[in-house]
């Protein structure tokens, strides 16, 4: 049920399976029997990440965190059932997120007006709350141990205002959520990965994104974790990619700012464009159409994130 990737310093990547493998993924770090889990995936995706925690040996009871990058129910959505297996665990979260966490309504009452009540039961499950005395706000610069290892937050917007970034202080390693782009491993060429930003609604803010990567950055990471999707190296290289990303993306909104009726359409063509470009640019190992197939969905989120900050007037 569970496929699961292993790297090094006790740190495996479990696909978690949004609407097809290697698309989403949750982190498990393991320190001496213990355990914490970085991000959740739906609550469709709750036994595969016990099956994860039964592969490693790590009981449920030997979970300490479960730790969320920011509240978008692909990363948080399965959190409170999760919780609810996990009996000794605390989740920690961004101040923005916690009370969300521990009353979804508002969550699920968006989720249910865009896609409906059957297809939001259908993607994402029952989203249930979390217990509030089992919530740790993490602000910025907060810190928690976990058998001893550090994790260390930082507050990092740009993708969402509600997100963090967590330095692990064994390896130095970080996971970035969102912040770090999508990373799909379809892409991968001759042992490099190549990365893409989500501007997905409502909070994406590109100057911040800027200063959240350099602020990573700046942390001399070997390796970062991706939701979408896994572990990637190379960093500097990545950081300089995402950055021209963003300023595309932006430059796209601001061109398509006056174009009245037709600014949906032209933001989504335009986002399309600037994935084949990079495909083009970089030599993915695929045919136009299965990029296109590929990246369908972050192309509509995208386009619909670029539309709400020019919206939003920031």
């Amino acid at each position: 049920m569970s496929a699961i990737i292993d790297h090094a310093h006790g740190i495996s990547t479990v696909d978690t399976v949004y609407d097809r493998p290697l698309q989403t993924s949750a982190h498990i770090i393991v320190e001496r029997g213990r355990a914490a889990i970085v991000d959740t995936g739906t609550s469709h995706a709750v036994p595969r990440i016990l099956a994860a925690l039964a592969a490693k040996g790590v009981p449920p009871e030997r979970v300490d965190y479960v730790v969320l990058t920011h509240i978008h129910l692909d990363h948080a959505g399965g959190a409170g059932l999760l919780m609810s297996k996990l009996p000794n665990a605390r989740l920690t979260v961004h101040p923005r997120g916690a009370r969300h966490m521990a009353d979804p309504a508002r969550l699920v009452a968006a989720t249910v007006a865009i896609y409906g009540a059957e297809t939001m039961q259908r993607i994402y499950g029952e989203i249930l709350p979390v217990p509030a005395e089992r919530i740790v706000e993490t602000p910025h610069e907060s810190t928690v141990s976990l058998a001893g290892r550090e994790l260390a937050f930082l507050d990092a917007p740009g993708h969402a205002r509600h997100h963090v970034v967590v330095v692990d202080g064994r390896s130095g390693h970080i996971f970035a959520g969102d912040t770090f782009g999508l990373s799909y491993r379809e892409t991968d060429r001759d042992g490099m990965q190549f990365v893409m930003p989500s501007t997905s609604p409502v909070q994406w803010e590109p100057d911040a994104h800027h200063a959240s990567v350099d602020m990573m950055l700046a942390r001399r990471p070997e390796a970062i974790y991706v939701t979408h999707f896994g572990q990637v190296r190379d960093v500097p290289r990545l950081a300089a990619d995402l950055h021209r990303l963003v300023d595309a993306h932006r430059d796209l909104a601001l061109a398509c700012r006056d174009a009245g009726p037709e600014r949906a359409a032209r933001l989504a063509a335009g986002v399309r464009e600037i994935v084949l470009a990079e495909a083009a640019r970089q030599r993915w190992p695929l045919a136009r159409e299965a990029v296109l197939e590929l990246f369908a969905l972050d192309i509509d989120l995208n386009a619909e994130g670029l539309a709400a900050w020019l919206d939003s007037g920031r």
